[in-house]
């Protein structure tokens, strides 16, 4: 087996940036040195431009692949292309809008045939919580899935039913009985039946139908859930700044909480939705600039733990872009492809850097997930580092795109970013040590426990 050296300016780790050589055996990278601490000898089979930085793989643990039953929103082969163009290795599907949902072992076999030989990355599952399947719950533990979605709300598919909060404690206490992971959709029912029904072309009147205070009852209700059954639990999609003060004191009292956003409500602004363009429609909803300011800060000092995409695609016909009417169409950000770019375009805006990118985008969903272990537990995610998987991009930062949804790779072509001139383009995409090439798909199905082929 031949090692492959990558040579490199500029090499994201955990630790900074650093001027090396990341050398790689098979699918593992095996060294990453400073130029000065490599052999002289040592050749370069790949040398990278010199305006292009190299980083993780990204792990986008929030993805909606829909497959099998749905695939006319979104499929295995077109999702894990966009990720690969995007540069992103990994990817875990949600259990929901599939028919069937993940939420019995069976299920999920049906899911991973449906996906072996036509991912272009690397793929995980989450198992769902659902009503009458507390029985099942510790059966899709043992056969792999990463952790369980529940919602708190109708979900918006009547397959996939929401937890009350008798059947969300009892489910809690279940997932902690085997150490497993509940993630959370954290809106409040109660709440947003009490506010006035979307309807028409005004985003405002949407933004009115799913108030903040949706959120953080919600998530009330789930952090009084860990603290009666010790779950380890995660909100997902946070939209409010003004939940961060009761995760802040979860987090404090010691509680096993965390969160995520996502880069539609760190980068968009409610002010700038026009009227009728239900593309921006997503639940919870994008709110104001001040408030994506606030969860900005959140992410910076460590808050807020990761941020995913929440790609959740539909047919272009189920947004109603022709009447623009927020009450019926579809609400989800298809965007997959343009994490990265969205992402670092704020970013470098904002002042940070490439390895709290890595940290936000790559390592943080991969810790959450237990893919950034080692292969005893399925992965050597999110990290460039001697024993980990050589999952890496090779991004030139400062280049620029203009997004066309026609170009893009995921089912249908839409998406709110559409005309944005954005940062950050992906050169190449690397999975366990080769280059990511479409038309051939290598990627592999993740488990929990253990890695399939």
């Amino acid at each position: 087996m031949n090692d492959v050296s990558v040579r490199s300016k500029r090499i994201v780790t955990s630790e900074g940036e650093l001027d090396g050589v990341l050398t790689i055996r098979g699918s593992k990278i095996i060294t990453v040195q400073a130029v000065a601490e490599a052999p002289a000898a040592q050749r370069t089979d790949v040398l990278v431009p010199d305006d292009c930085v190299v980083i993780p793989g990204l792990v986008d643990s929030h993805v909606h692949i829909n497959e099998p039953g749905r695939t006319e929103w979104e499929g295995f082969a077109s999702a894990t292309a966009a990720a690969a163009a995007g540069g992103v290795t990994t990817v875990v599907d949600m259990p929901l809008n599939s028919i069937p949902p993940t939420v019995d072992v069976e299920a999920l076999r049906i899911k991973q045939a449906a996906a072996l030989d036509r991912i272009s990355v690397d793929v995980a599952f989450w198992g769902g919580a659902v009503p009458g399947n507390l029985d099942r719950l510790r059966p899709m533990h043992e056969a792999g899935v990463v952790g369980f979605k529940c919602f708190l709300l109708p979900s918006g598919v009547d397959e996939f039913g929401y937890l009350d909060q008798p059947a969300l404690f009892a489910a809690m206490a279940e997932i902690a009985s085997f150490g497993g992971l509940l993630i959370a959709h954290a809106e409040d029912p109660a709440v947003i039946e009490s506010a006035p029904a979307p309807t028409g072309r005004s985003y405002a009147n949407f933004l009115a139908s799913r108030p903040p205070q949706a959120e953080h009852a919600a998530i009330g209700l789930l952090i009084e859930g860990i603290r009666r059954t010790g779950c380890r639990s995660h909100i997902v999609h946070l939209s409010s700044a003004g939940a961060l003060d009761p995760i802040a004191a979860a987090k404090d009292e010691g509680l096993p909480l965390s969160v995520e956003t996502c880069p539609h409500y760190l980068t968009l602004s409610a002010a700038l939705v026009p009227d009728g363009a239900t593309q921006f429609k997503c639940c919870p909803p994008i709110r104001d600039a001040g408030n994506a300011d606030a969860l900005w800060d959140a992410l910076a000092d460590g808050l807020i733990d990761c941020v995913v995409s929440d790609h959740s695609p539909s047919t272009v016909n189920l947004k109603h872009l022709d009447t623009g009417d927020f009450g019926v169409a579809w609400g989800g950000i298809a965007s997959l492809q343009l994490g990265l770019p969205v992402m670092w375009t704020a970013a470098a805006q904002r002042g940070h850097t490439w390895s709290e990118l890595v940290q936000w985008m790559a390592l943080g969903p991969a810790e959450l997930t237990g893919l950034a272990e080692d292969d005893r537990v399925g992965g050597g995610k999110g990290r460039l580092a001697a024993g980990y998987d050589a999952d890496f991009c090779v991004v030139a930062p400062d280049e620029t795109l203009v997004v066309d949804p026609r170009t893009l790779l995921h089912r249908n072509p839409i998406t709110p970013y559409a005309g944005a001139m954005l940062r950050g383009v992906v050169r190449e995409t690397w999975l366990r040590g080769n280059r990511i090439d479409p038309a051939r798909p290598g990627g592999r199905l993740l488990a929990r426990s253990v890695l399939r082929t």
